[in-house]
């Protein structure tokens, strides 16, 4: 309670209610495994719809995949690996696009919640990018990848029981947890601020002399929120971007 205005606690911004399946369960579906649900068909669909629009000129589904296509190609791939990255464009692709659906929940009226503010989500994409950056480290190094990770070539031999330790840390711990943590903790913290201008705004209506504050709080909710819809797909583009550039590194030892 802060100045007659009563604010929810923070376990009932992150924490849903079950549909099914007793609480606390693995399997129950909530509100946050719908938005992801959602986020995956709508994801799905659109490529669906835009792969089977015909014509030369570009319309709808078809001109905004092929918009996302082209920046993923040619502003992270192009920039961050080089042609040779071309082969793993699906892959991220599906990627933003589904990061930044699932992300921008939170400006959709019902919803209001991106799905990414709780960590199993951004966990899950950061564990199976982990999976295909070694996937690709194997395929184009064989077996050789694992060493040529922890020991660069070039780096003299009475360095590498540093050198080791530190990559090993790096590359196969830090790259999965930095990936999701950073996704998770950008999100929870625009959906607490947009969340508590809302109350605030909703509580002002019902106060007294507290009303003369209503017109700043609601002007700066509708700042956050459209400073939101820049956080979700800038969170998207990040992650996208960084996958891309540890698939890069796997690619050739010399990274």
């Amino acid at each position: 309670m802060i100045f007659g205005l009563e604010f929810p606690p923070i376990e009932n911004l992150v924490e849903w209610p079950n549909v099914f399946g007793p609480e606390g369960s693995w399997y129950g579906f909530n509100k946050i495994a719908l938005i992801n649900f959602v986020a995956l068909a709508a994801t799905t669909v659109l490529f669906l719809v835009a792969g089977r629009s015909k014509g030369l000129v570009p319309k709808g589904a078809r001109n905004l995949v092929e918009s996302g296509v082209a920046f993923i190609r040619d502003g992270i791939i192009m920039e961050t690996v080089g042609k040779d990255g071309i082969r793993y464009l699906p892959y991220l692709v599906s990627l933003f696009f589904f990061i930044f659906i699932t992300n921008i929940f939170e400006v959709i009226p019902f919803f209001h919640m991106p799905g990414n503010a709780r960590m199993a989500g951004p966990a899950v994409l950061a564990l199976i990018t982990w999976v295909y950056f070694i996937a690709v480290g194997l395929k184009h190094q064989g077996l050789k990848y694992f060493w040529n990770s922890v020991a660069p070539p070039g780096v003299p031999k009475a360095l590498l029981p540093l050198v080791i330790p530190i990559e090993l840390l790096s590359t196969f711990i830090v790259r999965p947890f930095s990936l999701a943590v950073r996704l998770f903790a950008n999100m929870l913290a625009g959906h607490i601020l947009l969340v508590t201008f809302s109350v605030l705004c909703i509580t002002l209506f019902s106060a007294t002399l507290l009303a003369l504050v209503l017109p700043f709080s609601f002007a700066m909710l509708v700042g956050l929120t459209g400073f939101e819809i820049m956080v979700a797909f800038l969170q998207a583009y990040i992650f996208t971007i960084l996958a891309a550039v540890y698939i890069g590194s796997s690619m050739h030892a010399e990274h």
